[in-house]
């Protein structure tokens, strides 16, 4: 298993992705996930990828 760097970054990036999965109208569970599609998954893990670059590009604003 990895070691996260922050460890304290843990629960905000769980609501991030809670937050992404509810923005592509993915149901997640806490805990397991592995009933997922790869199309749920990517759609989830894509979305948190959009809204990272968005906030990249407002700060250099």
């Amino acid at each position: 298993m990895r070691k996260s760097l922050v460890p304290e970054a843990k629960e905000a990036l769980n609501r991030f992705k809670m937050e992404a999965a509810g923005e592509v109208g993915v149901n997640l569970k806490q805990g397991y996930n592995g009933d997922l599609t790869a199309k749920q998954a990517g759609s989830i893990g894509g979305q948190m990828v959009k809204k990272l670059i968005q906030n990249a590009e407002n700060s250099m604003k």
